[in-house]
């Protein structure tokens, strides 16, 4: 029983964590844009750097 409990609880924090990291993801997103119509190279190597950070813990958590 207390092992399902405690499974119970990482799902949720997993789900938890999915759903900030898909926020994050959407803000440096739209950074990622407005770095793209200003021309500004390294804010834009920064934010794809961030979202390749992103897309990495993202393909973590859904492997467990």
């Amino acid at each position: 029983m207390k092992q399902l409990i405690n499974s119970t609880r990482i799902k949720s924090g997993e789900l938890q964590r999915t759903a900030v990291l898909r926020l994050e993801m959407d803000y440096e997103l739209a950074t990622l844009f407005e770095a793209m119509e200003d021309s500004d190279k390294p804010k834009m190597m920064e934010c794809k750097q961030k979202l390749e950070r992103i897309r990495q813990e993202l393909v973590r958590l859904e492997a467990l």
